[in-house]
């Protein structure tokens, strides 16, 4: 099985040319992109990357302050929603697309099939978010199937828990929210009785940080009675959200990144992913998971494919790039998480970190090229990138709701200028990008290519060589990261230098390792370095160290091949 690399992409910015944006400007003064911007000429140069999944960000309709009554959607109040475009993550419609992407949003439904199949068409497997924890405040379904109750439609507002209720409530409270005054509002947003927000905030005066847009819903755990748990029989919205994944297992997506999956009991994961998989065994299920303690209960009893790896390896490489931390580290982070390391899911960045290139991180996108190999290298787990990443995006830009942080805004509309060059008008083509452009996605597209293609890296064995250096006085194991793959009768050694100045360094390589692999110990090889092409003689002996020197910034692939019989 080849290795996965999901490519994540927001289409409200992917294919938005729309030049000179405004600060908290609307959909007509920004634009937005549209799923037909995502052509197939898009799709094949996100392949030709090497990209095997695409993940599609805010397809589900959502909560926004732009105005779609006309087509029968109900208009949200604005005091209710985060920005002009709203959040991605405060679903409005569980069954429907976002009218913001159509060409015409009386078709919206049939742009987004389209694009599913032009997705499939070029090769890439599609993935989009379920949002299962929260919903927006005035969630109402236009669009559901026939005989489909909404959510909240049968509950006991007057009692603050039940079982068979979708929302919590506060009841006989109303809602006060502690939040700047709103542009655009006539009459106040009132809501009575209050349902708790969706980051689990019991209270009628959530705050700005609060996610107030939002409310959580009920898996039957009764928060506020000891944390009790009521499946006797099987809570009414749990069968509400197996309708919502069949929905979309349906229509052909491949897979569901599951937003704040550890906030909904693993119980219930346990329950629907086996349903939905007898639909398709194929579908991959990913959780959003930031407890390093629930990791093996969500994966083994939550049935989960792949969990997010930020508490570990995305922390620990961005200590790395930022100074603060030592290379040697990496060994104790993938360690931690060894008897389920194919299932983490490594990224540098997504749509709520800071960009790499951003003024708040590395500030330099050549900085994160010795991070993108080990974590596309160094096991067969999966990889993730942020569509600008690969273009050196740096997210500096001050849109509106989102300020100047780093990160590319989810709440506004606007346009990312690396994306827009790399579009040119619809061309997908390197014709516009600065030099650094170009050699940013360059970088990126050999090693995601490699990390596919190369049987060492997709399927192969690993070992870490960083123990056998560490008192090394020749090698310096907090700026360097070296490990050997394997697989049939070739293997790859692989040397990474976070230091912004060249190394020269002798590498100690354990009779252990050459056994463990199967190399013969003590020969010299012909060699091709993966990324330059250089071709070099090498000897390889557990007797005598590796002597190399690797630039700033960069690393050695160092592929060698073997006869059986050697």
């Amino acid at each position: 099985m080849s290795k996965i690399v999901i490519y994540q992409v927001v289409p409200r910015y992917f294919g938005n040319n729309r030049g000179n944006p405004v600060y908290n400007g609307s959909i007509d003064q920004n634009g937005c992109g549209k799923l037909n911007d995502i052509s197939l000429k898009a799709l094949r140069s996100i392949c030709d990357l090497g990209a095997s999944h695409i993940w599609l960000t805010g397809i589900i309709e959502h909560a926004t302050r732009t105005d779609y009554s006309a087509y029968g959607i109900v208009k949200d109040h604005p005091a209710v929603v985060k920005g002009n475009a709203g959040s991605p993550y405060a679903i409005k419609d569980y069954y429907d697309v976002d009218p913001d992407l159509a060409v015409d949003p009386a078709h919206r439904m049939e742009e987004f099939k389209a694009l599913l199949e032009r997705c499939h068409q070029s090769g890439l497997k599609v993935i989009i978010d379920f949002v299962p924890n929260h919903v927006a405040r005035q969630y109402k379904s236009d669009v559901a199937p026939f005989g489909t109750r909404d959510l909240g439609s049968d509950d006991f507002v007057n009692q603050s828990f039940n079982p068979d209720n979708n929302f919590y409530y506060l009841p006989d409270q109303k809602l006060q929210l502690h939040i700047p005054p709103c542009p655009g509002s006539i009459k106040p947003y009132v809501e009575i009785p209050v349902k708790v927000t969706g980051n689990d905030c019991f209270t009628a005066y959530p705050g700005v940080n609060d996610w107030y847009e939002t409310v959580k819903l009920n898996y039957g755990v009764d928060y506020q009675g000891g944390m009790t748990k009521y499946f006797q029989h099987v809570p009414a919205t749990w069968f509400k959200m197996l309708d919502i994944l069949s929905y979309w297992a349906k229509m052909g997506v491949d897979g569901f990144r599951c937003d704040m999956a550890e906030m909904v009991p693993v119980e219930f994961w346990e329950w629907v992913i086996p349903r939905i998989k007898e639909l398709d065994a194929a579908i991959i299920f990913i959780a959003e998971i930031y407890k390093p303690g629930k990791y093996v209960d969500y994966l083994n009893r939550g049935r989960f494919d792949y969990l997010y790896d930020k508490m570990g390896m995305y922390d620990t490489i961005r200590l790395i790039l930022e100074g603060y931390g030592s290379t040697s580290s990496i060994t104790e982070c993938w360690q931690s998480v060894n008897n389920i390391q194919e299932k983490m899911l490594y990224f540098l960045e997504n749509h709520d970190e800071q960009r790499l290139a951003s003024d708040f991180f590395a500030m330099d996108p050549v900085k994160g090229f010795p991070a993108l190999i080990v974590m596309a290298c160094m096991q067969t787990n999966p990889v993730m990138i942020y569509a600008g990443q690969e273009l050196g995006e740096t997210g500096m830009y001050s849109e509106g709701f989102s300020g100047t942080d780093g990160r590319s805004t989810i709440f506004d509309y606007w346009t990312i200028e690396s994306l827009a060059a790399w579009n040119n008008s619809g061309n997908w083509n390197e014709q516009n990008l600065t030099d650094l452009q170009k050699k940013v996605r360059s970088f990126y597209q050999r090693i995601l290519l490699l990390c596919r293609q190369e049987k060492s890296f997709s399927e192969g064995l690993f070992f870490d060589l960083m123990y056998v250096n560490y008192d090394n006085p020749d090698f310096d194991s907090s700026k360097l990261f070296a490990f050997l793959r394997k697989a049939d009768h070739e293997f790859i050694l692989v040397v990474s230098n976070f230091s912004e100045v060249s190394k020269h360094f002798c590498l100690n390589i354990p009779k252990y390792a050459f056994d463990y692999l199967n190399i013969p110990d003590g020969h010299s090889w012909n060699s091709i370095d993966l990324l330059t092409g250089e071709r070099l003689v090498i000897g390889l002996s557990s007797n005598s160290p590796l002597s190399l020197t690797i630039s700033a910034n960069a690393g050695v692939l160092l592929k060698f091949s073997f006869d059986k019989n050697d």
